[in-house]
């Protein structure tokens, strides 16, 4: 399996639902320099977020889609998606985005939407990582970027960031110090995708065509950009 660079800035699309954060590091990225893509749109299923703001601060072309214009969840997702696709985006991007997608919507998109999540995953899927982490007693948090399945934050992982979580540590705390890292995670490997390095084959992710043995870390696989 051969990957050949973009000839062109990958065109994304970036679903959120708050204040978008990891938009703006992608946007920061992006202005820079540094990541070489092209936002085609930012959606969300919140009218008020922030990171719809965020978007038309800087001229992306934004979308607010309320679930409650559709009859189902299933009509919703449908909707949303048939909307993102007119956008003709390569790269879908769930940064903040808390909703459980629609199985059958996600499909076509199979290696085309990656979501960041903050747990290390296959630990702590769904919400509340930072607490269930500390109540765990556990050495080390961070976030992971993975792949989109149909399996809530189960999708094959492509690279990870990890921070220790220290004595008195709270939800709060831990999750403010691990948001830079969050940041910087999602820019790298969104950079990779864009340069087609990575790419998913089957449920395997490859690196320059070799089928990766556990994700890849920040700052040890993958350089921290600034």
């Amino acid at each position: 399996m051969t990957l050949a660079s973009q000839p062109h800035p990958l065109r994304v699309a970036v679903l959120a639902s708050g204040r978008g954060s990891n938009l703006q590091a992608l946007i920061d990225a992006q202005r820079a320099g540094t990541l070489p893509i092209e936002f085609v749109l930012v959606a969300s299923d919140k009218v008020h977020a922030h990171a719809l703001r965020r978007a038309e601060a800087v001229g992306i072309p934004t979308l607010a889609l309320a679930p409650k214009s559709a009859p189902t969840r299933a009509a919703y997702d449908a909707e949303l998606f048939a909307r993102i696709a007119v956008a003709d985006p390569q790269l879908i991007v769930l940064a903040g985005f808390m909703r459980i997608i629609d199985p059958a919507v996600l499909e076509p998109w199979a290696g085309r939407i990656v979501n960041i999540h903050p747990s290390l995953l296959p630990k702590y899927p769904g919400l509340h990582t930072h607490r269930r982490a500390i109540d765990a007693g556990d050495a080390l948090h961070g976030a992971t970027v993975h792949y989109v399945t149909a399996e809530l934050d189960g999708g094959p992982p492509i690279a990870r960031a990890e921070i220790p979580i220290h004595a008195g540590d709270t939800p709060e705390i831990l999750a403010e110090r691990l948001l830079a890292e969050e940041h910087r995670l999602l820019v790298a490997v969104v950079a990779l995708i864009a340069a087609g390095r990575i790419a998913l084959d089957g449920t395997r992710v490859r690196l320059d065509g070799t089928a990766l043995g556990a994700p890849l870390r920040l700052g040890t696989d993958l350089p921290v950009v600034d």
